[in-house]
């Protein structure tokens, strides 16, 4: 029974990878799940960014070849600062105004983890604080002309460019990257247990 990585980001590839370093003869196959990730008014951060990496974990196993048992990994990151849900940007003017409220504050990222083999999933959220010095404007435009900030949640890389921007980290530096190491390979411990039991 072989691992799926549902996600193509080569981030979560890599520190997928790092994960399986002590089980025998680890590897994994990758499947790009398409899910609506729209928000449900009222839906909790915490909530949402659950159900996201269940709907990637579930369409990936969907993805699968037919005939083989898989067990499949989904994960999505989110950036919230207050009560407030940052994605990523849609435009330059976008990706500037929220790097202009990241600003100088301190914000949580929310990553969740979800393994699912078809009969059992399987689920973790790692919460990690995230604080930003000020950043002025020329600085948040100069990193925009980058073009780093636009395909991430919350419009920065902690392990690119943007992670100039961050003062000081409380949590898992590996879940705001996409992929909380300690809580993933916890998942593939316990989903491991579950088969052979």
């Amino acid at each position: 029974m072989g691992w799926v990585l549902a996600s193509t980001s080569p981030r979560r590839k890599e520190l997928f990878a790092q994960v399986g370093f002590t089980e025998k003869h680890f590897s994994f196959d990758q499947v790009a799940p398409d899910i609506d990730e729209s928000h449900i008014s009222g839906e909790p951060a915490a909530d949402f960014v659950v159900r996201l990496a269940k709907e990637k974990a579930q369409t990936g196993l969907a993805l699968c070849p037919n005939g083989e048992s898989h067990k499949v990994l989904g994960s999505d990151t989110i950036v919230v600062l207050g009560e407030q849900i940052l994605g990523k940007p849609v435009d330059k003017q976008d990706a500037q105004r929220i790097l202009s409220d990241l600003s100088g504050k301190t914000h949580q990222v929310m990553t969740a983890v979800a393994v699912t083999n078809g009969k059992t999933t399987l689920t973790r959220l790692c919460q990690t604080e995230v604080t930003f010095c000020h950043l002025t404007l020329d600085t948040i435009n100069a990193y925009i002309d980058t073009q780093e900030p636009m395909d991430k949640a919350g419009a920065y890389g902690i392990q690119g460019l943007g992670g100039c921007f961050v003062k000081s980290i409380k949590g898992s530096y590996s879940a705001v990257v996409g992929l909380p190491l300690v809580e993933t390979r916890e998942l593939l411990h316990e989903m491991n247990q579950i088969e052979l039991t």
